[in-house]
C-alpha cells in the first residue's frame, strides 16, 4: 500500500483547478469498498449463490478464503497494468528523469486497485476470522484469533524481508525496482512478482483446503 502512494503521488490529482486530493487519502477508497461490498455481499451475491450452492451459508468458509486470494491476485494485475501505462506515459512525455513532474495520468487509474484490495480482504480477512474462530474447539477460541492476527503480523515481516531482497539484489545491476525516481523503478515488476506469487499460493491453498474436513456442531438439546 505503501508503493500504491508514491504511485498516487506521480499523478494528476486534481479534482477542480483548485482542490488537490493528497495521495494518501486514496487509502479511503479501499475502506469504502469494504464498507460497501459487505452489505453487497450479504444482501445480494450470499442468497443467489445459496440457490446455487445449496448451502446456507453459498460458499464455505475456505470458498471465501480462497475467492479473497483471487481478488488479491487480480489486484496485482491490475496494479501491474496501470504501473506500466504510468511508466509509458512518462517516456511519452520526456518526465522520466523529472521525480517530481506530475504524469499526465488521472488519479481515477489506482482507485481499482484499491477497491480490489478492499474487496479481497472482506473475503480473505473476515473469512480466516471466522475460519479460526469457528473451527477452533471452544475452549481455545481465542487462541485461534490469536493465530489468525498472527498471520497478518507474520506476513509483514515476510512482506519487508521480500523487499529487502529484491532491492538488494536489483540495485547490484545500477536499476534497483524501488528507485526513489519512481520513473526509474519497476514496480511494475514486483507488482508482477507479487501475482505470481499469490498464484502459487492460491494453488497451494486449493490442493490443501480440498482435505478439510469441517467440525461438526452438535446442537444442545
Amino acid at each position: 500500500m505503501t508503493f500504491f502512494t508514491k504511485q498516487t503521488q506521480t499523478l494528476d490529482r486534481h479534482l477542480t483547478s483548485s482542490i488537490l486530493v493528497p495521495s494518501a487519502a486514496l487509502l479511503s477508497f479501499g475502506t469504502i469498498s469494504i464498507i460497501l461490498f459487505i452489505p453487497l455481499y450479504d444482501r445480494i451475491i450470499v442468497p443467489v449463490v445459496c440457490k446455487i450452492s445449496k448451502t446456507p451459508s453459498g460458499i464455505t468458509m475456505l470458498q471465501r478464503v480462497g475467492t479473497g486470494i483471487a481478488v488479491s491476485l487480480l489486484s496485482m494485475v491490475v496494479a501491474a497494468l496501470v504501473e506500466m501505462k504510468r511508466l509509458k506515459t512518462a517516456r511519452e512525455y520526456g518526465l522520466v528523469d523529472q521525480p517530481d513532474a506530475t504524469i499526465p495520468m488521472s488519479l481515477w487509474w489506482v482507485v481499482p486497485q484499491y477497491v480490489l484490495i478492499g474487496i479481497a480482504d472482506v473475503f480473505t480477512v473476515v473469512g480466516l476470522q471466522e475460519f479460526f474462530y469457528d473451527q477452533m474447539p471452544d475452549s481455545m477460541r481465542s487462541l485461534g484469533l490469536a493465530l489468525y492476527l498472527s498471520i497478518l503480523g507474520i506476513g509483514a515481516f515476510v512482506s519487508s524481508i521480500l523487499i529487502s531482497c529484491i532491492d538488494k539484489i536489483t540495485s547490484s545491476n545500477g536499476e534497483t525496482w524501488f528507485s526513489n525516481n519512481l520513473n526509474r523503478a519497476h514496480l511494475d515488476y514486483f507488482y508482477w512478482l507479487l501475482a505470481g506469487l499469490t498464484a502459487f499460493e492460491l494453488m497451494l491453498f486449493i490442493y490443501f483446503s480440498r482435505g478439510y474436513v469441517y467440525k461438526k456442531k452438535v446442537n444442545a438439546l
